[in-house]
Protein backbone atom coordinates (compact mmCIF):
# COMPACT_ATOMS: atom_id res chain seq x y z
CA UNK A 1 0.00 0.00 0.00
CA UNK A 2 1.86 3.03 -1.32
CA UNK A 3 0.08 5.47 1.01
CA UNK A 4 1.34 3.59 4.07
CA UNK A 5 4.86 3.16 2.67
CA UNK A 6 5.09 6.90 1.93
CA UNK A 7 3.91 7.71 5.44
CA UNK A 8 6.50 5.35 6.94
CA UNK A 9 9.25 6.99 4.88
CA UNK A 10 8.08 10.48 5.83
CA UNK A 11 7.23 10.04 9.52
CA UNK A 12 8.89 6.78 10.57
CA UNK A 13 12.19 6.62 12.43
CA UNK A 14 14.64 3.74 12.22
CA UNK A 15 16.33 2.95 15.52
CA UNK A 16 19.07 0.51 16.39
CA UNK A 17 18.03 -3.06 17.18
CA UNK A 18 15.72 -3.40 14.14
CA UNK A 19 13.14 -1.02 15.62
CA UNK A 20 10.89 1.05 13.36
CA UNK A 21 9.19 3.85 15.27
CA UNK A 22 5.87 4.87 13.71
CA UNK A 23 4.17 6.31 16.75
CA UNK A 24 3.32 9.60 14.98
CA UNK A 25 0.54 7.88 13.00
CA UNK A 26 0.19 4.18 13.81
CA UNK A 27 0.65 3.11 17.40
CA UNK A 28 0.58 6.12 19.71
CA UNK A 29 -1.05 8.92 17.74
CA UNK A 30 -3.55 7.38 15.32
CA UNK A 31 -4.28 8.56 11.78
CA UNK A 32 -7.87 7.34 11.52
CA UNK A 33 -8.18 8.21 7.83
CA UNK A 34 -5.13 6.05 7.10
CA UNK A 35 -6.61 3.27 9.27
CA UNK A 36 -9.82 3.48 7.23
CA UNK A 37 -7.87 3.14 3.98
CA UNK A 38 -6.04 0.15 5.46
CA UNK A 39 -9.39 -1.44 6.31
CA UNK A 40 -10.53 -0.91 2.70
CA UNK A 41 -7.42 -2.70 1.44
CA UNK A 42 -7.95 -5.69 3.73
CA UNK A 43 -11.63 -5.86 2.77
CA UNK A 44 -10.59 -5.97 -0.89
CA UNK A 45 -7.96 -8.67 -0.24
CA UNK A 46 -10.22 -10.86 1.91
CA UNK A 47 -13.38 -10.34 -0.18
CA UNK A 48 -15.30 -13.57 -0.52
CA UNK A 49 -14.13 -14.94 2.83
CA UNK A 50 -16.58 -15.22 5.67
CA UNK A 51 -15.40 -13.02 8.55
CA UNK A 52 -17.47 -13.06 11.75
CA UNK A 53 -14.89 -11.60 14.14
CA UNK A 54 -11.70 -9.57 14.04
CA UNK A 55 -9.15 -10.49 16.70
CA UNK A 56 -6.16 -8.41 17.78
CA UNK A 57 -3.94 -7.88 20.83
CA UNK A 58 -4.11 -4.80 23.01
CA UNK A 59 -3.20 -2.06 22.61
CA UNK A 60 -1.81 -0.93 19.25
CA UNK A 61 -3.96 -3.21 17.12
CA UNK A 62 -7.30 -2.08 18.57
CA UNK A 63 -7.74 1.18 16.64
CA UNK A 64 -6.69 -0.42 13.36
CA UNK A 65 -8.97 -3.41 13.91
CA UNK A 66 -11.96 -1.19 14.77
CA UNK A 67 -11.54 0.87 11.60
CA UNK A 68 -11.12 -2.30 9.54
CA UNK A 69 -14.26 -3.86 11.04
CA UNK A 70 -16.45 -1.24 9.38
CA UNK A 71 -15.41 -2.67 6.00
CA UNK A 72 -16.44 -6.21 6.99
CA UNK A 73 -20.06 -5.45 7.81
CA UNK A 74 -19.30 -4.05 11.24
CA UNK A 75 -18.22 -7.39 12.67
CA UNK A 76 -17.23 -7.37 16.34
CA UNK A 77 -13.62 -6.70 17.28
CA UNK A 78 -12.22 -8.82 20.11
CA UNK A 79 -8.89 -7.96 21.63
CA UNK A 80 -6.73 -10.29 23.64
CA UNK A 81 -5.82 -8.72 26.95
CA UNK A 82 -2.24 -8.78 28.16
CA UNK A 83 -3.03 -9.03 31.86
CA UNK A 84 -5.57 -10.62 34.11
CA UNK A 85 -8.04 -8.18 35.66
CA UNK A 86 -11.16 -8.27 37.78
CA UNK A 87 -13.16 -7.45 34.64
CA UNK A 88 -12.14 -10.77 33.06
CA UNK A 89 -14.60 -13.25 34.47
CA UNK A 90 -15.67 -16.74 33.50
CA UNK A 91 -13.77 -19.23 31.37
CA UNK A 92 -10.88 -17.95 29.30
CA UNK A 93 -8.48 -18.96 26.57
CA UNK A 94 -4.94 -18.11 27.61
CA UNK A 95 -1.50 -18.41 26.10
CA UNK A 96 1.84 -16.63 26.41
CA UNK A 97 3.64 -14.63 23.72
CA UNK A 98 6.99 -12.90 23.44
CA UNK A 99 6.97 -9.23 22.43
CA UNK A 100 9.83 -8.13 20.16
CA UNK A 101 9.52 -4.46 21.13
CA UNK A 102 8.96 -5.01 24.84
CA UNK A 103 11.53 -7.82 25.03
CA UNK A 104 9.44 -9.91 27.39
CA UNK A 105 6.77 -12.57 27.56
CA UNK A 106 3.24 -11.72 28.55
CA UNK A 107 -0.05 -13.60 28.77
CA UNK A 108 -2.78 -13.08 26.18
CA UNK A 109 -6.30 -13.75 27.32
CA UNK A 110 -9.70 -13.91 25.60
CA UNK A 111 -12.97 -14.70 27.32
CA UNK A 112 -14.56 -17.88 25.98
CA UNK A 113 -17.86 -16.02 25.56
CA UNK A 114 -16.31 -13.91 22.76
CA UNK A 115 -14.61 -16.61 20.67
CA UNK A 116 -16.03 -20.00 19.70
CA UNK A 117 -16.11 -22.73 17.07
CA UNK A 118 -18.64 -20.86 14.91
CA UNK A 119 -16.26 -17.94 14.39
CA UNK A 120 -14.37 -17.18 11.19
CA UNK A 121 -11.61 -14.88 12.37
CA UNK A 122 -9.49 -12.23 10.70
CA UNK A 123 -6.40 -11.43 12.76
CA UNK A 124 -5.26 -7.79 12.58
CA UNK A 125 -2.13 -6.25 14.07
CA UNK A 126 0.09 -3.23 13.61
CA UNK A 127 3.43 -5.06 13.30
CA UNK A 128 4.70 -8.47 12.28
CA UNK A 129 8.33 -9.21 13.12
CA UNK A 130 9.02 -12.75 14.27
CA UNK A 131 5.36 -13.73 14.38
CA UNK A 132 5.16 -14.62 18.08
CA UNK A 133 2.09 -12.47 18.80
CA UNK A 134 0.24 -13.87 15.81
CA UNK A 135 1.08 -17.43 16.76
CA UNK A 136 -0.44 -16.65 20.16
CA UNK A 137 -3.65 -15.40 18.54
CA UNK A 138 -3.74 -18.45 16.27
CA UNK A 139 -3.32 -20.67 19.33
CA UNK A 140 -6.31 -18.95 21.00
CA UNK A 141 -8.40 -19.47 17.85
CA UNK A 142 -7.46 -23.14 17.69
CA UNK A 143 -8.33 -23.59 21.37
CA UNK A 144 -11.77 -22.13 20.62
CA UNK A 145 -12.20 -24.26 17.49
CA UNK A 146 -12.48 -21.04 15.44
CA UNK A 147 -11.24 -20.81 11.84
CA UNK A 148 -8.46 -18.34 11.01
CA UNK A 149 -9.52 -16.91 7.65
CA UNK A 150 -6.62 -14.53 7.24
CA UNK A 151 -4.12 -12.16 8.79
CA UNK A 152 -3.97 -8.42 8.11
CA UNK A 153 -0.79 -6.58 9.06
CA UNK A 154 0.04 -2.89 8.73
CA UNK A 155 3.85 -3.20 8.80
CA UNK A 156 5.75 -6.45 8.31
CA UNK A 157 9.48 -6.52 8.88
CA UNK A 158 10.18 -9.01 6.10
CA UNK A 159 13.82 -9.45 7.08
CA UNK A 160 12.75 -11.00 10.41
CA UNK A 161 10.92 -13.88 8.72
CA UNK A 162 7.71 -14.11 10.75
CA UNK A 163 5.44 -13.44 7.77
CA UNK A 164 7.24 -15.93 5.55
CA UNK A 165 6.85 -18.64 8.21
CA UNK A 166 3.11 -17.95 8.54
CA UNK A 167 2.66 -18.05 4.76
CA UNK A 168 4.60 -21.34 4.61
CA UNK A 169 2.13 -22.72 7.19
CA UNK A 170 -0.71 -21.91 4.80
CA UNK A 171 -2.03 -18.67 6.30
CA UNK A 172 -3.23 -15.89 4.01
CA UNK A 173 -1.12 -12.97 5.27
CA UNK A 174 -1.85 -9.55 3.76
CA UNK A 175 0.79 -7.09 4.91
CA UNK A 176 0.14 -3.61 3.60
CA UNK A 177 3.83 -2.73 3.76
CA UNK A 178 6.75 -5.14 3.95
CA UNK A 179 10.03 -3.60 5.05
CA UNK A 180 12.99 -5.38 3.43
CA UNK A 181 15.73 -3.41 5.18
CA UNK A 182 16.27 -0.48 7.51
CA UNK A 183 19.42 1.50 8.22
CA UNK A 184 19.50 3.31 11.59
CA UNK A 185 22.50 5.40 10.52
CA UNK A 186 20.97 6.82 7.33
CA UNK A 187 17.28 6.31 8.18
CA UNK A 188 16.82 4.56 4.83
CA UNK A 189 13.92 2.10 4.57
CA UNK A 190 13.42 -0.22 1.59
CA UNK A 191 10.18 -2.06 0.88
CA UNK A 192 9.43 -5.35 -0.85
CA UNK A 193 7.66 -4.94 -4.18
Amino acid sequence: MKELEERIRRDGTVKTGDVLKVDAFLNHQCDVRLFDHMGQEWARHFAGKTITKILTIEASGIGIACCAARHFGDVPVVFAKKAQSINLDGDQYTTTVYSFTKRKEFPVIVSKKYLDADDHVLLIDDFLANGKALHGLIELCHAAGASVEGIGIAVEKGFQGGGDKLRAQGYDVDSLSIVESMNPETGEITFRD
